[in-house]
């Protein structure tokens, strides 16, 4: 089970950070699975350098530069030098804001050529009862892996966020049945992508509205991987809870 904490912009005290990371470590040993914490840059700059315990760091977003003259940009070299292993690419507020399908294609670049883990994501606005958002989907994912070689599109971890259940409660969260056929699709449109059974070996995680209260029951039978999520992992007494449900 992977757990991967988005804090976004929710954390921006260092003592609330500290708690967050401390709990992470804690839980961590325990844990049947990995944490992944993705904190803002200064904090991630804060508590990456010389990680050596149970947890990993990955970057929010990494810029489509590669360094030089670009004033508050923060590069994949330079988050691998702070100690990220992972960097999340194409969340749906980067996209809000203009990341385009090749914006994304092209971070993913970045992300490889530095050895980090891309956290995909992936994610229809809302779901038509034709099944158009299955097609959305398969052009999310195809356009940001066609141009990669076939060992890095095995090299990433898919994040399937549908933004009509971001930031909500875990009333909002999709139903387990639903989630298990779109993971069933995620894995057909890799297994077109990837050869042999490497589609099987990439992780494919789910965030929206997840809570302590519905983590168990969404891990359980839907064929998902983990979860990415945000509001929850800002929280020191929800966060605990949530690695609770997977010790």
């Amino acid at each position: 089970m992977i757990i991967a904490a988005n804090w976004k912009a929710y954390v921006e005290e260092y003592a609330r950070a500290k708690k967050l990371v401390a709990i992470a470590k804690r839980r961590a040993r325990d844990l049947n699975g990995s944490v992944i914490l993705a904190p803002p840059a200064p904090f991630l700059g804060a508590f990456a350098p010389g990680n050596r315990s149970a947890i990993a760091f990955a970057a929010q977003d990494v810029s489509l530069t590669t360094g030089g003259a670009h004033t508050g940009e923060a590069t994949a070299q330079a988050y691998a030098a702070a100690g990220a292993t992972y960097a999340i690419v194409g969340h749906s507020e980067r996209r809000a804001a203009g990341d385009t399908d090749a914006v994304v294609a092209e971070k993913l670049a970045h992300a490889h050529a530095h050895e980090l883990t891309p956290i995909l994501c992936i994610g229809e606005r809302e779901r038509d009862s034709e099944g158009r958002y299955l097609s959305f989907i398969r052009e999310e994912l195809t356009a940001a892996l066609d141009s990669r070689s076939q060992k890095e599109r095995a090299r990433i971890i898919v994040a399937y966020e549908p933004i009509w259940a971001i930031g909500k409660t875990a009333a909002d969260a999709i139903a387990a049945t639903d989630l298990a056929e779109m993971v069933a699709y995620i894995r057909k449109v890799l297994g077109e992508l990837l050869p042999g059974k490497g589609a099987e070996r990439v992780p494919i995680l789910y965030g929206g509205s997840v809570e302590p209260a519905n983590a168990r029951d969404l891990a359980a039978s839907t064929g998902i991987d983990g979860f990415l999520v945000g509001h929850v992992s800002a929280d020191p007494d929800s966060f605990a809870a949530l690695l609770r449900q997977f010790s």
